[in-house]
């Protein structure tokens, strides 16, 4: 018998058959059963708004749409489709509204992009019409292999994007387009080293290719290589100083690099030619919060968010603050936003949390977890994070990582003790253990580096996803010049965060799943485990809003699920590496920040300095979500805030357990 997946997919056919033939209502019908079946498909879900706008049921039309774009919030054909919906009903502002979103979510869309110059025409928008129909133009011209990667790849179908893309590069080896695009995928892959060497490849073939360098400088950042990226931004500028996209651009890659003082005299000059660019408003109230000037910080929100209410990053960013609290005009405004029906997705989603904080200062728990909900269910959508993966991931270095493993690989790797990796969950008090060992004289606080997580990435390679475990059991393969030589590679790597100390702090999180690697290849490593409640912590992941990764925490089960995993793998690691794990708990820090700051630099090897207990003083440039925290004294107050949503905790207490959720 065949499967649910070819039944479902010969069902789709027959539907586009009789869509083909004008046969809509008996579409319908076959579509009625295929969502019965599988409520979650997507693709049958936008076929039948698109039959019921031909057969100009518009309320059905809609509803398949909206249902839609909440399933699956990225989905371009979506917003294309409701484009066609709002055009036919005569509505070409909002049809234009719906088509540059489509086009945002898949370039590939030339329907939309037609649509859009044909809505800016009919508006009187000449010049913007014709900039649109470059695009188009160009689209037309790109071959058809490559319109279909770009499809599959704005879709999320990444393995038939790549295994596609790859088979048009073998014949086409210098096609720019191809090269860009496969970069793209590995750069959505996480592979980011061959996603560098691609387009710095593709630039030296075509150096003017402007789309290739922005490309170039976004994959240097995330890997950060940030002098590389600022070399990168500086060409742009170089060749256009007027321009305000490349002003931007330098603008980003100079905070990136610690130059504040030029990052926030280009905003200025951008502001001077464009007096209210919300955008560049919200960036120069992102460098004055991680220079610490509160006051300019939260002034450059607000006019952003004054010249675009709807500027979901600046509401944000206010929210983020966590010591900012909003004024009763300013919900009201919130509240208006987000209720409308036009609301950007990334928009909507910066609205919700900041109407939870906004909700939860007001002690309006119950609004403020509605509005916390709300805005996880729209990311979780979109991120489609899936628990039994991420287990399946943490078990595989349980039972790879061996203490046979330790004892055959023991010395091998760089004996450099430079590194203090604090590892742990998000919002779990790494911050505050950074900003206590950055407080000494001979430790640099950096960033939450992503080196480790790349170097696992690239032991991994390709069998990511043929072969799930193939990293970390490479490791029992690597000899002793390749573990030295990875150890070397993170020390280089990483040394553009540092300004002289001897020791330098790294405190991504997620680098708890990779303490096996860290072990080997640096061996002399210091490594600190931030634990938190498992209640406090994680509520405290849900209601906060990343800037990228850590998806497990866009739902209440799924990061309950994952603190679980994670506490069975630091058991795992204090049992095969004894005594090289401190384990740190917020709640003692609160308690006597003494005793904990004393038995952290002990654990470090440091001597006591007065400075890590007045570690509020010290001046540095925070990127966390805990910038301002830290820059006061101890706050205890915030140890048990989760209680006051415990009514709405059921489902995180039962993906943690009854002794994790006592906890």
């Amino acid at each position: 018998m065949p499967d649910e997946t070819e039944t479902q997919s010969d069902l789709l056919q027959a539907v586009q058959a009789r869509m083909y033939a004008g046969a809509f209502h008996e579409a319908v019908t076959l579509l009625d059963d295929a969502i019965h079946s599988d409520p979650d498909s997507v693709e049958a879900r936008y076929m039948r708004a698109v039959c019921h706008r031909y057969l100009k049921d518009v309320p059905a039309a809609a509803a398949d749409l909206a249902a839609l774009k909440q399933m699956a919030p990225d989905f371009g054909r979506a917003y294309q489709e409701e484009g066609h919906l709002h055009r036919d009903s005569g509505n070409t502002e909002r049809a234009l509204l719906a088509y540059q979103r489509a086009c945002q979510f898949n370039p590939a869309l030339l329907a939309s992009w037609k649509a859009q110059a044909a809505s800016l025409r009919s508006l009187g928008r000449g010049a913007e019409a014709e900039q649109v129909e470059a695009q188009a133009r160009r689209l037309e011209d790109l071959p058809k292999d490559l319109v279909a990667v770009t499809h599959l790849l704005y879709e999320g179908k990444l393995l038939k994007a790549e295994q596609l893309c790859r088979a048009y590069m073998q014949k086409n080896p210098h096609n720019i387009e191809g090269m860009r695009l496969l970069a793209e995928i590995g750069k959505r892959f996480g592979v980011l080293e061959d996603a560098d060497f691609l387009l710095e490849t593709a630039l030296e073939l075509e150096p003017e290719n402007i789309q290739l360098r922005l490309d170039f400088i976004d994959v240097l950042r995330k890997r950060q290589k940030f002098e590389a990226a600022l070399t990168q931004a500086r060409a742009l500028h170089d060749r256009e100083p007027d321009n305000p996209l490349f002003q931007s651009h330098l603008a980003i890659e100079s905070m990136q690099t610690g130059d504040f003082d030029k990052a926030l005299a280009l905003f200025e000059t951008i502001l001077q030619a464009l007096p209210e660019d919300p955008a560049t408003l919200t960036s120069r109230g992102h460098a004055l919060k991680t220079l610490g000037q509160q006051d300019e910080a939260v002034a450059s929100y607000q006019s952003a968010a004054r010249v675009k209410p709807d500027q979901g990053d600046a509401w944000y960013a206010l929210a983020n603050l966590k010591t900012y609290h909003f004024s009763d005009d300013e919900l009201a405004r919130l509240r208006s936003q987000e209720a409308a029906a036009d609301l950007g997705f990334q928009d909507r989603v910066y609205l919700c949390f900041a109407l939870g904080k906004a909700f939860e200062d007001r002690k309006d728990y119950a609004a403020a977890f509605q509005y916390y909900e709300r805005g996880n269910d729209l990311k979780r959508a979109q991120t489609r994070y899936k628990s039994d993966q991420m287990e399946e991931e943490l078990a595989a270095q349980a039972s790879i990582c061996t203490p046979d493993l330790f004892e055959k690989q023991a010395g091998k790797g760089c004996p450099a003790p430079d590194p203090i990796f604090i590892v742990g969950l998000p919002r779990a008090g790494s911050t505050l253990i950074e900003q206590i060992l950055a407080s000494h004289s001979q430790v640099d606080g950096t960033l939450e580096l992503p080196n480790i997580l790349a170097l696992s990435h690239r032991l991994r390679g390709r069998k990511r996803v043929s072969d799930r475990t193939f990293y970390p059991r490479v490791l029992h393969d690597l000899d002793a010049g390749k573990l030295r030589a990875l150890g070397e590679d993170y020390l280089d790597n990483t040394r553009i965060h540092r300004q002289g100390a001897p020791f330098f702090t790294d405190k991504m999180p997620n680098n708890f799943r990779h303490i096996g690697l860290i072990k080997l290849i640096l061996p002399n490593a210091k490594i600190i485990d931030a634990r938190r409640g498992a209640m406090a912590c994680c509520f405290s992941g849900f209601k906060q809003l990343f800037a990228e990764g850590q998806e497990f925490t866009y739902g209440l089960e799924e990061i309950g699920r994952y603190y679980k995993a994670y506490v069975r793998l630091m058991e795992h690691w204090d049992t095969v590496l004894p005594g090289q794990i401190l384990r740190v708990h917020h709640e003692d820090v609160v308690d006597d920040v003494d005793a904990q700051v004393r038995r952290i630099l002990e654990f470090c090897g440091l001597p006591f300095e007065p400075g890590c207990i007045d570690f509020h003083h010290t001046k540095r440039a925070v990127r966390t979500a805990s910038s301002e925290q830290v820059r006061q004294p101890i706050y205890k107050q915030g140890v048990a805030q989760w209680r006051h949503f415990e009514p709405w905790l059921e489902p995180l207490k039962v993906a943690l357990g009854t002794e994790l959720a006592e906890v």
